[in-house]
């Protein structure tokens, strides 16, 4: 991270639920901080389990955010068009203090969409060092816009392992939950036998398709109030037991 204009960039931190994405993001924004750069903490409106405005990780972690409800409202809020905190500057975007926006943290990306994309790209070019966390795969392991395009975009990926429910070893899905332990859609040894869905801590996930495109809650790819869920919900799976 750099306060230098010309050294934007897109930093990714991604991978299955219950991975630790939201708290390696919030280090993230500690980290800059304590360097006295500027952040910007955003995360998306669906998300207000432990209320408004709020980024919380299943550790307990939080930090203070603003809530926008999609991509084209983080444009207006950083083009400062719409009455908050930023304004921009020609060539780099500036806060009414006159400092620079140096890191714009956004948790929860899946929710944005793909219209995600050429903002980041847009900022990352005007200097600023833009943190996305977010799931690249739904339940059903389709691939989850925009996190495999902002992937290819990036500077930097780090790709996060949970812990399997089932046998303990790395986990890079998850899968719904129907009913206490057992996942909706199991592979070998499908039943969670003796795991405890609860120490696993809650983040957001959007459920899995079925019912076409467009079919809200039945549609992994679809955000609404309804896809925000935690451990009473979904676990994490090995590839085996995916």
């Amino acid at each position: 991270m750099s306060h230098d204009a010309g050294r934007g960039r897109i930093e990714v931190i991604t991978g299955p639920m219950f991975a630790g994405k939201t708290e390696e993001l919030m280090r993230r924004v500690r980290r800059a901080t304590i360097a006295g750069l500027r952040v910007l903490v955003v995360n998306h409106a669906l998300d207000d389990r432990r209320g408004a405005s709020i980024v919380s990780s299943h550790a307990g972690g939080r930090i203070s955010a603003h809530s926008v409800n999609g991509s084209a409202d983080l444009r207006t809020m950083v083009d400062g068009t719409g009455g908050t905190d930023l304004t921009v500057g020609t060539d780099r975007i500036d806060d009414p203090d006159g400092g620079t926006l140096d890191l714009l943290a956004i948790d929860e990306a899946q929710f944005f969409g793909a219209d995600l994309v050429p903002v980041a790209i847009d900022l990352a070019d005007r200097g600023v060092t833009v943190v996305v966390s977010g799931l690249c795969l739904t339940f059903d392991d389709q691939p989850f816009d925009p996190l495999p395009a902002l992937m290819a975009s990036a500077e930097s990926v780090t790709k996060l392992l949970a812990v399997c429910a089932v046998c303990g070893a790395d986990a890079a899905f998850h899968r719904r939950v129907d009913r206490p332990g057992r996942a909706g859609s199991s592979g070998a040894d499908g039943q969670a036998s003796g795991a405890d869905p609860a120490a696993q801590g809650t983040e957001t996930a959007v459920l899995v398709a079925g019912e076409g495109e467009g079919a809200g809650v039945g549609n992994s790819l679809v955000a609404t109030a309804e896809h925000v869920g935690g451990a009473e919900q979904y676990q994490a799976r090995c590839r085996r037991h995916r």
